[in-house]
């Protein structure tokens, strides 16, 4: 095909980039008004472009039937009943035309404190139907369990309300003296709730708190050391005999104050003081003591076994009494222990004892669960060079491995459930079939005794699975990026295949979309390790032009982040609306592949994969020629924020301009878990090496910071103190500050307007909105020059 004169032009102005200009024909549409508004506007214009993505189902009480939608001919949802024993189906009633008497009717269920919605699933509809003799009031509980009216249904009436699947609704009788009479969860598919009266009263109990066990746990009539406090509840042995304790040591206790300067309820400024701790303080130190219930007397234990706690966790009796179990973090996160203490002698031992040459991710994979019929632990290290499970002896230390021959880069990413009478595991896992995308969940049933395994998914996509309220099936769903979720009903005893129950229909999406987000692999710095992205094309992409690139980055060592579920609407294809190929890529420093693949980020924030993520998006370039590397932006929030500056600091010769939202520009400035599982203990000069404070004078591109005021996550003074050091540096950089605002402003929808404009200005060189452009367009030249 022969290429336009827009695109040659785009080239040969591409060689000579610091002289560059286009001819207004060619760029008169990108940053227009108009183009702004088609990507204000491009979740309605998906809107119906998917069939079937979001279809209910349901299990029957038993779990031996199944109700579910699938696509139907007129594109409206058809409903049916499967029997899940036979795979036998029948046509059924949608969930809005059930009546009372329908095994498909919903009922409230008992209040519970403290309840509260913990998940957001696809958009629904419930219609509560008051079948009482008083109106009823509909509240929806957040996610703090704090409850907001969304209006009544009068007596006999009813009412649709929209919601989504997993949220939490109470429904209680009108009036000063209103009583709650239930509550229910809406399901996938949504229903009607019909409400006769109370459902009844649950289990009332009070909010838990950290460290207790059980309430029966007798107290004890202690001398609490000076210095110390307890804290949580007692756990008591099986026996009755010995009771532990966790006793705290205060620490520093830093605090943050952040000055609110617009309050929307007052004129003068308001200020808020909170505890922030922060790398290197001294912190709260938790140490446990086991004592006698006959005698009161203390049962001494060897501390030598775990010095510099930075958390002591997981207490749990042997089942004889005996034994008291414990893991120990030390601080530094090199060291994780299972102590065992014998309370009969006071002998202390390292049952098992972690020594990582970096850090131990416990806060994604310290996985530890007792089997006392078998005097066993079941627990989750990196020793292998992967992430697996393991079955330890408790006594002799002995250890067999469960998983490490599933596959060579398997990893385990959770453990889900326990059968301890049928000695199985199910597991989520990733990397389990090498020709698929190693970040793909999958799941498979697990042999305790053997390690035989079987897989209970198997389609290239990544998946989720219900299983029915007696176990013996599950619901499947699988999708990637550039899929549409099916849906399966299989078997557990062997994850067969009952029956596909319904496949989603993007096909219309090509009439809003050129093309789909796609998927690319490429080999990273070292030329040989898999690095896995995406991209995304503007709607009204051509072939023959080429597209400044933009990064979305979000670095952070605690995940992978590039997502792997089918959606349209995300905000890098909102960016791409206005003129970009907006890619993701999770580069060596992120999670859930390889330990080495992990250590990358150790004491080495600074990195965050950029040798990965430059070397992908040249590989990228060589299959997408519209790929124009030399307008390259990048943008991210909250680690992501300290990425995007982090490239116009170290890699400005590839990335011209960077939005950085709420960064955590310097570790010792942000909170104390995160930053010191990836930096270390005690703070050294890592930390100084990766500060974007420390080293702001090297900027070398465009730059936006963005901060707000109110941010409780990160500490906004880190933005701040990056501002003074770039002012002092002599430096251009463009700043909001949004006074109200808390973590994550910059994604609010001012500070992706004002996003959107630097880098229209940036990377297409003339001011957004303008409905006829200047007739030259010269880039701007920020800073120090190409």
């Amino acid at each position: 095909m022969t290429r336009s004169f827009c695109s040659l032009l785009g080239s040969v102005g591409a060689v000579f980039f610091g002289l560059m200009h286009f001819g207004s024909a060619c760029l008169a549409a990108q940053g227009s008004e108009a183009q702004y508004q088609r990507a204000a506007s491009l979740g309605e214009r998906l809107r119906g472009a998917v069939r079937g993505a979001d279809l209910g189902y349901r299990w029957s009480e038993d779990g031996s039937r199944l109700w579910f939608e699938r696509p139907g001919e007129d594109g409206k949802p058809a409903a049916f009943e499967i029997v899940v024993k036979t795979g036998e189906r029948v046509a059924s009633t949608s969930l809005d035309e059930i009546e009372a008497d329908s095994p498909w009717a919903l009922r409230l269920e008992p209040t519970r404190a403290w309840a509260r919605t913990r998940r957001n699933g696809a958009r629904v509809q419930l219609r509560f139907v008051n079948r009482t003799e008083g109106a009823l009031e509909l509240e929806w509980l957040d996610g703090s369990g704090s409850a907001k009216s969304y209006g009544t249904v009068a007596a006999g009436e009813s009412r649709v309300q929209d919601t989504v699947a997993g949220h939490l609704w109470r429904v209680s009788t009108e009036g000063g003296e209103s009583e709650a009479l239930g509550m229910i969860e809406a399901p996938a598919g949504g229903g009607a709730v019909f409400v006769d009266g109370p459902a009844g009263r649950g289990e009332e109990r009070r909010r838990p708190r950290r460290g207790e066990s059980g309430p029966d746990a007798e107290e004890l009539d202690i001398q609490v050391p000076e210095g110390e406090r307890r804290v949580g509840r007692p756990s008591m042995a099986p026996d009755g005999k010995h009771v532990a304790y966790l006793f705290e040591t205060a620490g520093e206790h830093r605090e943050v104050t952040l000055v609110e300067a617009a309050p929307s309820d007052q004129l003068q400024p308001r200020a808020q003081t909170f505890r922030y701790d922060k790398p290197g303080d001294a912190l709260d130190v938790r140490m446990p003591r086991a004592f006698s219930v006959e005698s009161g007397e203390e049962v001494e234990l060897d501390r030598g076994q775990f010095p510099d706690p930075w958390s002591i966790r997981d207490l749990h009796w042997s089942e004889d009494g005996t034994r008291l179990y414990f893991v120990h973090v030390q601080r530094g996160h090199r060291v994780v222990k299972l102590i065992e203490l014998d309370v009969r002698s006071g002998v202390t031992r390292a049952v098992i004892d972690e020594r990582p040459e970096t850090f131990f991710d416990y806060a994604n994979k310290l996985y530890v669960r007792h089997l006392e019929a078998t005097d066993e632990v079941l627990w989750m290290s990196e020793r292998s060079g992967w992430n697996h499970l393991y079955r330890v002896n408790r006594s002799t230390g002995e250890v067999a491995s469960l998983t490490t021959g599933l596959g060579e880069e398997t990893v385990v990413r959770a453990v889900e459930s326990v059968d301890e009478e049928a000695r199985t595991v199910r597991l989520r896992l990733r990397g389990l079939y090498p020709d698929q995308d190693p970040y793909h969940d999958h799941f498979a049933r697990i042999d305790i005794d053997t390690g035989a395994a079987t897989p209970l998914t198997f389609a290239d996509g990544t998946h989720s699975l219900e299983f029915s309220p007696d176990g013996a099936a599950y619901v499947a769903t699988w999708q990637r990026v550039d899929h549409a979720p099916v849906r399966e009903l299989r078997r557990s005893s062997d994850g067969g295949l009952i029956a596909e129950l319904s496949r989603a229909d993007a096909s219309a999406a090509s009439n809003v979309l050129a093309r789909l987000p796609a998927r690319f692999v490429a080999p990273g710095r070292d030329g040989k390790t898999p690095i896995h992205g995406i991209l995304h094309w503007p709607s009204d992409f051509d072939p023959s032009r080429r597209y400044p690139v933009i990064e979305e980055i979000y670095a952070g060592p605690h995940d992978a982040h590039v997502p792997k579920t089918f959606r349209l609407n995300r905000e890098p294809q909102r960016l791409a609306e206005l003129g970009f190929i907006v890619v993701q890529i999770d580069g060596m420093g992120t999670n859930w592949r390889s330990k080495a693949f992990h250590d990358v980020a150790w004491k080495n924030l600074a990195d965050a994969g950029f040798p990965d993520r430059i070397a992908w998006m040249k590989a990228a370039a060589q299959q997408y020629p519209e790929m124009d590397l030399t307008r390259v932006g990048i943008y991210g929030g909250s680690a992501g924020g300290q990425n995007a500056m982090r490239a116009v600091l170290d890699h400005a010769t590839f990335y011209r301009a960077a939005a950085a939202d709420c960064g955590c520009h310097d570790n010792r400035m942000d909170k104390v878990w995160w930053n010191e599982l990836w930096m270390g203990w005690p703070v050294d000069d890592s930390y100084l090496a990766s500060s974007n404070l420390e080293h702001a004078s090297r900027l070398a591109g465009a730059l936006l910071l963005t901060v707000g005021a109110m941010d409780r996550n990160v500490d906004p003074s880190s933005t701040m103190q990056v501002v003074q050091a770039l002012i002092e540096a002599d430096k251009d950089f463009d700043l909001i500050v949004f006074p109200s605002g808390g973590h994550g402003a910059g994604s609010s929808k001012y500070g992706r307007r004002r996003r959107d404009d630097f880098f229209i200005r940036n990377l297409y060189g003339h001011e957004p909105r303008l409905e006829s452009p200047p007739a030259s367009h010269p880039l701007p030249q920020t800073n120090a020059p190409r």
